[in-house]
């Protein structure tokens, strides 16, 4: 390498070595409004050599202010505690500005504010989403048991099911991919520096759970009686295109046009046109059965559960946060939650209403007529 080459080196690693680089602790914080919280600013640099300035920038200064907005950082001192005061409810990021500083030098000097109106309502938004979680995760079960006590699938509509399967692969995919692969969580970085992974543990939980339940009944249907039920025509035609969809984005990423996020992305749109469409099978089964033997419905009361608290915790979200942009503006999740529970409204009207005198009826095993149209009234007395 040569002496002149050796003599740079040690000055590039004493000039790295001599750099101070500014963190903050936490990154995220609660504030109520006119109430404060406070976070620590912290150099790692131990032998300063000149005076800095720090200065607080606010991306909307009508939300929040800190205290001091700025000061100059003396040689002897190397953490600070910053206090921030709650103005008016929303979400606001706060830069750290410290001069002489290199830009990588304070990529992670910043904090993330979300001021509310009421520490009550977050508590309370909090419950109400364990709440819906929990109804969510074990909504599954009713269905399984029902199949189990019965011995028979007849009556779950194998569109439905297969649907709902593909769905949750996807929605796994997704979620495990952005949560688990640094790689693919580094691109969603990339285009949200200062953003949090959307993907929680609680999600990882739940969409696996939920393939795990929905193989559980898929197996049923392979153990016990099913009548003449066989995947429609249509169904198969639909899950041709999602497979070559999938393929196809997959081939992309695999050969670099495509980065591994945007095909994870494209897999959550499966899971989206899924959810908008899985539940037409089983209520038009229903109805041509004028039957909702064998449709647990247990599970739709457990899935309408999970739909309100659902929608009510992003209502009580957005007006504690006054952040109802998050539902007019970007009306996907609410529009999907209000969907399955009109769905769910709809099972309801058909299980205690339109078809309550075919609901009492006791199963005889094995007693299916597989050449009968109406599978379920041959397999009830």
């Amino acid at each position: 390498m040569g002496y002149f080459g050796l003599v740079v080196l040690i000055l590039v690693l004493v000039v790295t070595d001599s750099r101070a680089e500014f963190r903050v602790s936490p990154h995220d914080l609660r504030v109520v409004i006119n109430g404060s919280n406070s976070f620590l600013l912290y150099s790692t640099e131990k032998n300063r050599t000149q005076d800095s300035k720090v200065v607080f920038q606010p991306e909307h200064v009508d939300l929040a202010r800190t205290e001091p907005d700025g000061f100059f950082i003396k040689n002897d001192e190397y953490n600070w505690t910053i206090k921030v005061i709650g103005l008016e409810p929303g979400h606001v990021l706060i830069n750290v500005n410290i001069s002489d500083a290199h830009p990588s030098d304070i990529s992670e000097a910043f904090v993330r504010v979300t001021v509310e109106r009421s520490e009550a309502l977050y508590h309370i938004s909090s419950i109400v989403g364990w709440v819906y979680f929990f109804a969510w995760s074990i909504s599954f079960y009713p269905q399984i048991w029902s199949n189990y006590k019965r011995k028979s699938v007849v009556g779950l509509n194998f569109d439905y099911l297969s649907l709902n399967v593909v769905g949750f692969i996807m929605y796994s995919l997704f979620n495990c991919g952005l949560y688990w692969i640094p790689e693919i969580e580094q691109q969603y970085f990339s285009s949200h520096e200062k953003g949090l992974n959307p993907v929680q543990p609680n999600d990882i939980f739940f969409s696996l759970h939920a393939v795990v339940a929905t193989l559980v009944t898929v197996f049923q249907c392979f153990i016990y009686e099913t009548g003449n039920q066989k995947l429609s025509v249509t169904a198969l035609i639909i899950h041709g295109i999602f497979v070559s969809f999938v393929t196809t984005s997959l081939i992309f990423a695999l050969l670099r046009a495509l980065q591994w996020l945007e095909f994870l992305y494209y897999c959550s749109y499966v899971k989206l046109v899924i959810t908008l469409i899985k539940y037409i099978p089983q209520a038009f089964y229903n109805y041509k059965r004028k039957s909702t033997i064998g449709w647990s419905i247990g599970n739709i009361f457990l899935d309408f559960t999970g739909g309100v608290l659902s929608m009510l915790q992003m209502i009580l979200n957005a007006h504690n946060y006054d952040d109802w942009k998050s539902i007019y503006g970007d009306p996907t999740k609410f529009g999907l939650g209000f969907f399955s529970v009109a769905f769910d409204v709809f099972f309801i009207v058909q299980h205690y209403v339109l078809y309550r005198d075919r609901n009492d009826y006791s199963i005889i095993p094995g007693n299916c007529q597989e050449n009968r149209e109406d599978e379920a009234s041959s397999c009830y007395v």
